[in-house]
């Protein structure tokens, strides 16, 4: 398993850093007494709707690889998708880092060119943007009707009003121009490609060529993923329950703390929160938290509680599969798991 461990050792230094100052603001005492006297049943349900997310999203990756000509069972998909989550993170700039070590645990565990296993997690990665920002957006419709905007509210919106304008104009433009795009690729890996394998033993520098048949083997598999319209659509569907999933787990965390708000507060504050899995940090730890925190401050919670909140919502949703998903890369990294 090849994961730059000086870059994630950075990384987590920095989710250390930034979670020390967001507890140093709010009060870990306050945070640690409010979770203290969270109703158990309520955490129960976080862990189980947790659960219910990492399978749906492992069973769109299933989905995905069968319109690939790649057939997963059901678990085995769920597993393998937790692998890619832990991948994910422990990598700074979430899915960006992640991806080509997720790509390598599919190809090992679907027995799929490296090409096609690349191919179907960046599928499944950017399809769940799509409901994100459906649900985003009915949350802030909601929010016009019920609440005076202040300025992270507004900040939330637009962010919102943009990932809803660029998202299809990049995704049609990029559609339009692929052939164009995989040029361009093609031009700058090979270069990359070829100067890494000069430094690794035991490998060749692979020709032009090579390299032109692995980009176009890869954008041979997003048109063949693109191009069945009813595997994209059920795909489509389990990326939003997965995303209701996560918004009910962050939900039932502040049930837990006799802090329940209007449900579609969470469908703007879990997709919003996601957004600070960009950063330079392993799966967003850090920022996500941040993010979330000040948006439900915002929205009238009170810090401690919102914190407390946050740090169950994410126990579920990123220590759980990170600790799942690493055993099964450590299966992965020396053997393969049937399929």
């Amino acid at each position: 398993m090849n994961v730059d461990r000086r870059a994630s050792l950075v990384g987590f230094t920095l989710a250390a850093l930034v979670l020390a100052v967001v507890g140093w603001l709010v009060g870990p005492g306050r945070v640690a007494d409010a979770i203290a006297r969270a109703n158990p049943p309520a955490l129960a349900a976080v862990f189980g709707v947790a659960t219910l997310w990492l399978t749906a999203w492992g069973l769109a990756l299933r989905t995905v690889l069968g319109g690939l000509g790649a057939t997963v069972r059901g678990h085995v998909a769920v597993l393998v998708f937790a692998a890619a989550t832990f991948a994910n993170n422990v990598t700074p700039f979430g899915q960006a880092g992640g991806e080509p070590v997720a790509a390598l645990f599919i190809s090992r565990t679907a027995n799929t060119e490296y090409e096609t296993s690349l191919a179907a997690i960046a599928s499944v990665d950017s399809l769940n943007f799509v409901p994100s920002i459906g649900l985003a957006a009915a949350g802030i419709a909601y929010f016009s009707t019920r609440l005076t905007f202040g300025s992270r509210l507004r900040v939330a919106a637009l962010a919102v009003g943009a990932l809803a304008l660029a998202v299809p104009v990049l995704a049609v433009a990029g559609w339009r121009y692929r052939y164009r795009v995989e040029r361009v690729v093609i031009r700058a890996v090979t270069p990359v490609v070829r100067a890494v394998s000069r430094v690794v033993p035991g490998r060749s520098a692979p020709g032009q060529s090579a390299v032109r048949g692995r980009v176009e083997g890869f954008f041979a598999a997003i048109e063949r993923v693109s191009g069945n319209r009813r595997r994209l659509a059920v795909a489509l569907g389990l990326s939003a329950t997965g995303w209701l999933c996560l918004a009910t787990s962050l939900w039932l965390s502040l049930v837990a703390l006799d802090a329940a708000v209007a449900y579609p507060v969470v469908l703007v504050v879990v997709p919003v929160g996601a957004i600070a899995g960009i950063t330079p940090l392993p799966g967003g730890l850090g920022g996500v938290e941040t993010v979330i925190i000040a948006l439900l401050v915002a929205l009238g919670v009170a810090a401690d509680t919102a914190a407390a909140a946050v740090v169950i919502h994410r126990v579920g949703t990123y220590l759980l599969p990170t600790a799942v998903g690493g055993g099964v890369a450590g299966v992965l990294g020396s053997d393969r798991l049937g399929a």
